[in-house]
């Protein structure tokens, strides 16, 4: 049974910074791939970015060039490095797993395609 635990989440100003984590258990974590998505209250949740195993990463246009993701198999650990945060990304931020590969890095956006999630951290950006 894979496990995804998220920590990290917290209340800043806008323009601030958090980093969030996310501890993954039970399983090889070098043959998972992983995804962050958001959920706001009253929208859908929405993809954030993606870390296939070997690397390769994809973000949401609105994150671009603001958030990092990345994951330290050694310590079975992935990362999502927010810089100049929005009021408007005040959501849920879950964690994913997929022990799926695609070439294209488009499949990791689907939160359908994504088996194990983690519970959620709330991260409150306010004005």
């Amino acid at each position: 049974q894979v496990q995804l635990v998220e920590s990290g989440g917290g209340l800043v100003q806008a323009g601030g910074s958090l980093t969030l984590s996310c501890a993954i258990s039970g399983r090889t974590f070098n043959n998972y791939n992983m995804g962050w998505f958001r959920q706001a209250p009253g929208k859908e949740r929405e993809f954030v970015a993606a870390v296939r195993s070997g690397g390769s990463t994809t973000y949401a246009d609105s994150v671009k060039g603001r958030f990092t993701i990345s994951s330290d198999n050694a310590k079975n650990m992935m990362y999502l490095q927010m810089n100049s945060l929005e009021p408007e990304e005040t959501a849920a931020y879950s964690c994913a797993a997929t022990r799926s590969w695609y070439l294209s890095m488009y499949y990791y956006t689907d939160e359908e395609n994504y088996e194990y999630w983690g519970q959620g951290t709330q991260v409150t950006v306010s004005s």
